[in-house]
């Protein structure tokens, strides 16, 4: 049991919930003497008044009753939470309720929803608006909603947003980029930079300002049937004044049988063997890959792999920056995942590292001996080096790597070709060597005897 987390219960709480721990758990060794005795009842938080422990409300005995009930499993060191939650879920209404953002149903000021819109936005995050003037060098739209990140109810904010000339694509049969566009028109763009201290925001409407996840996204001129589906959600809600719970129960995914799996898929959370207060899943004998360090294991290296197919797609479009930012996620997340160390390996071998390169494919190919590419890349990648090295006129060095790579891969082709010319070499310098030793103590012989 957690005692501190017991003791801090019972301090806000206080004597109801004393009661009642002892009239659920009295038959429980583990809560013998972690309980203090009749009598002995728990002292309230400094500065807490006296009336802090009187029931305040019906609510309120029902949540101390619960904790009672539960408090094996709620005080229990090993109560765990899952694992970690996708950046985004595409809107999908066949799947799941895609609802309007909670603002919509909430009275927040709107100087406080101004200041959590700056606080959230990012770079590469998609938004949507309408044209409200055309300059010389650029256009300016006013925000409606929001196509990914934090999705708000930001469409009264009045939020501007310019779009440069240079960051709208020409038209073919346009010669001013900006000729295609009026006053009016709906546009889809990517948030290019953001001034939070000012509240300014550029963006751009080519893809390239997109994250490799979203680079599919058509970016320009839209209809209002375009609209993400949370928007047109809250556009519904302003019009009939609907509850959240009214829109959720009329919401075709609310209904879908497999809306739990779906979302637990997307979210990260295992239904096998998730954090529960029902008793009927503490009981149940699982599998040792069903607990939580394998299911971690897993997770770990399903969220890894997503950093790594970021990374490769940063990769193929020259963001070497970026894709290293991406690898080295990756092996925080899990520092023996083989896909990240092969493609950090094969990025720093395209930058020159060729030493940090083996390293890392020497450690993937440390945890998975089979792995294809880890071996391939590091025998290409050990020839490379021992050419380095016979520059650098280190013979034996440029050696002992030509015979590694051979040792990994017999039949590589390169290295035993390398390893043969550089044999020739150093057995062509020793035969000079040789002769320049005979000829120098000939000549001594020759100074003696004269």
């Amino acid at each position: 049991m957690d005692r501190e987390l017991l003791r801090q219960a019972l301090n806000h709480h206080g004597p109801a919930l004393l009661s009642l721990l002892r009239a659920e758990q009295h038959d429980n060794p583990d809560f013998r003497g972690l309980l203090p005795p009749p009598g002995a009842a728990p002292e309230p938080p400094r500065g807490a008044p006296p009336a802090a422990w009187k029931e305040r409300a019906s609510i309120d005995t029902e949540i101390k009753r619960f904790i009672a009930k539960k408090a094996d499993l709620l005080f229990a060191h090993s109560w765990k939470p899952n694992g970690p939650i996708e950046d985004s879920i595409e809107e999908n209404e066949e799947c799941y309720a895609v609802m309007p953002p909670l603002e919509r149903f909430l009275e927040v000021p709107r100087e406080e929803r101004r200041e959590l819109f700056f606080r959230d936005i990012e770079r590469g995050d998609i938004v949507i608006g309408r044209i409200t003037s055309i300059r010389e060098f650029g256009f300016f739209m006013v925000l409606i909603c929001l196509g990914s990140g934090v999705i708000r109810e930001i469409a009264d904010l009045e939020i501007t947003a310019l779009c440069p000339v240079r960051d709208v694509p020409p038209q073919s049969n346009h010669g001013d980029p900006l000729s295609y566009y009026q006053t009016g028109d709906l546009i889809r763009a990517a948030l290019k930079d953001v001034d939070r201290y000012h509240e300014k925001l550029a963006v751009s409407l080519y893809s390239s300002a997109l994250p490799p996840r979203l680079s599919s996204t058509k970016l320009g001129v839209i209809t209002s049937e375009d609209f993400p589906l949370h928007y047109k959600r809250s556009l519904e809600v302003a019009n009939t004044g609907e509850t959240f719970e009214e829109v959720l129960h009329r919401s075709p995914g609310f209904a879908n049988p497999s809306l739990v799996e779906y979302l637990a898929e997307k979210l990260g959370l295992s239904e096998s063997n998730p954090p529960s207060l029902l008793r009927s899943l503490q009981i149940k004998n699982f599998s040792e890959e069903d607990f939580a360090p394998a299911l971690r294991k897993k997770q770990s290296a399903s969220w890894a792999l997503k950093c790594v197919k970021a990374g490769v797609d940063y990769f193929k479009v020259g963001r070497h920056v970026e894709a290293m930012n991406e690898y080295n996620k990756a092996l925080e997340i899990d520092p023996q995942n083989v896909e990240a160390l092969v493609a950090r390996g094969a990025l720093y071998a395209t930058k020159g590292s060729l030493n940090k390169a083996i390293g890392d494919f020497e450690v993937a190919l440390e945890n998975c001996p089979t792995h294809r590419n880890a071996r391939k890349y590091l025998c290409q990648t050990l020839v490379e080096r021992g050419g380095q090295l016979e520059e650098e006129e280190k013979l034996l060095n440029a050696e002992s790597y030509y015979k590694k790579a051979l040792s990994l891969d017999e039949t590589f082709q390169e290295a035993e070709e390398a390893l043969t010319k550089l044999r020739k070499h150093m057995q062509g310098e020793t035969s000079c060597q040789r002769r320049e030793t005979e000829s120098k103590e000939n000549r001594n012989k020759c100074r003696k005897i004269a």
